[in-house]
């Protein structure tokens, strides 16, 4: 069978050997990152400067004063100042993999030495045909029938498809359900869905939604009976104009708090009843259950009409059923992802996939069991100062200082000064500390460091 020049070209033995060459040099810079380390005062001066020069291009400064220099190894970091941290939040859940993985990196070098920077909805390579496939293929695993994917640039944007998929298919409904306290994104419209005022300040009013209480472990029964309530007393209100239930199955915005499958099937039985299509947000959950898909690990494979992926996807995607299948000229994207980001998504999802990272005693089972245990170790020693931890999997949550707003965002920027990035989640009336683990290069180890200086922390905010 004939060749293209392409396969020929990334067949050649020089792009190998380059590769290599990189790969050693590569390794013998990352072993000097063995842990966490302050940063060099040589530096000091340099880096209070680049970070003023970029709070002044960007209009504001930095949550926190943090610029990668450019390397990291696992889940270690190096900053521009000489620093390196635990980086145990991952750009809000982006780095599955860590810093300057190996394997990352020639895949991103293999996608960034094919022929466009940019694949869109106009021109796309042979990866994006490979993608699609694997992507379809592991949705559809345990039964679901979402084998229709559609590629983007952005969780928002999967999301906003995934709008426009279900106000079209349910038209002239016009009302969506979500849940109090969710995240959908930023943009014009997931900003009317995501529940926090703050984020929709001067912004013309898109989309009408219906919040429904969301999942509260201490009183199950009475979840359930409050939110079956909620969805009919809006239904009642509004006939036939709800158009889909967007439905985040572990919040992680808020905190990291985790759904039932019983209380989700009460609101999709609601939602089959009243011709609503269910769709499964899973920009930030995504490969963080022992399953690949939260919608698996919560079995409602048979429930899913839409559903969207992102952040450790690396490439966004909206999946949806072949009775939602969008009409022409619904949904279109110059760009679909960058080459490098295509080629890095395909090894990343076959590495959670065949990598031992799932299932029952998987490798991110281990590791939430590692972090629980220790965490809740230190709960004991000091109950007054952290509670939990709560959530599931690679999203791991604690709260301190019984959720007070301000003393939890001084403790997260007291831990990064320390060594370890984590991010504030919630609010009123508790706010939560949390961490998204960079799976793929996490080791116990590693664990066991973080909850050692989390407790150094804690007793130095006294």
């Amino acid at each position: 069978m004939a060749n293209t020049k392409a396969q020929d070209f990334f067949a050649d033995p020089r792009l190998k050997e380059a590769k290599k060459l990189i790969q050693d040099a590569l390794k013998e810079h990352q072993t000097k990152l063995t842990g966490v380390k302050e940063a060099n005062p040589e530096l000091k001066e340099s880096y209070a400067n680049l970070l003023k020069q970029i709070g002044e291009y960007r209009g504001g400064a930095l949550f926190y004063n943090y610029l990668g220099s450019g390397i990291g190894n696992g889940p270690l970091v190096e900053l521009a100042d000489g620093s390196v941290k635990y980086d145990f939040i991952t750009g809000i859940g982006v780095h599955y993999m860590g810093h300057s993985h190996p394997g990352v990196i020639n895949a991103t070098i293999d996608g960034a030495v094919s022929n466009t920077v940019m694949n869109g909805h106009l021109q796309q390579n042979t990866d994006t045909a490979r993608l699609l496939e694997l992507l379809s293929k592991e949705a559809c695993r345990y039964g679901a029938e979402v084998k229709n994917v559609f590629l983007t640039t952005s969780g928002a944007m999967a999301n906003e498809n995934a709008f426009k998929i279900m106000l079209q298919k349910r038209m002239p409904a016009n009302r969506m359900f979500a849940f109090e306290k969710c995240f959908a994104g930023r943009t014009l419209g997931m900003a009317w869905v995501t529940d926090k005022a703050a984020y929709r300040v001067g912004i013309p009013k898109t989309i009408d939604v219906d919040y429904i209480p969301f999942y509260c472990d201490g009183d199950h029964e009475g979840s359930i009976r409050l939110a079956v309530s909620a969805m009919k007393k809006a239904i009642t209100r509004y006939p036939g104009m709800h158009a889909g239930f967007c439905m985040e199955l572990i919040q992680g915005e808020n905190g990291s708090w985790v759904g039932n499958k019983e209380y989700f099937e009460a609101l999709i039985n609601v939602c089959r009843e009243n011709n609503i299509s269910v769709f499964f947000d899973e920009v930030q959950s995504f490969a963080r259950t022992n399953k690949l898909f939260t919608f698996q690990y919560f079995g409602l494979d048979k429930y899913a009409d839409v559903v969207a992926i992102g952040k450790n996807s690396q490439v966004c995607a909206t999946f949806f059923k072949d009775d939602h299948k969008p009409k022409p000229g619904l949904m279109s994207q110059t760009f679909t992802g960058a080459s490098s980001q295509i080629s890095a998504s395909l090894y990343i999802i076959n590495e959670i996939v065949n990598g031992g990272l799932l299932g029952e005693g998987g490798k991110i089972e281990r590791l939430h069991k590692r972090f629980k245990t220790n965490l809740e170790a230190i709960s004991k020693k000091h109950p007054e100062k952290l509670c939990g931890p709560y959530g599931i999997g690679g999203m791991v949550a604690i709260s301190v200082y019984k959720g007070d707003e301000a003393k939890t965002k001084a403790f997260t920027f007291k831990l990064f000064e320390n060594g370890v990035l984590s991010f504030m989640a919630g609010g009123h009336p508790t706010a939560r500390v949390r961490f998204l683990l960079p799976v793929m290069v996490t080791e116990e180890k590693h664990i066991d460091d973080v909850c050692a200086i989390i407790e150094t922390t804690l007793s130095e905010m006294e």
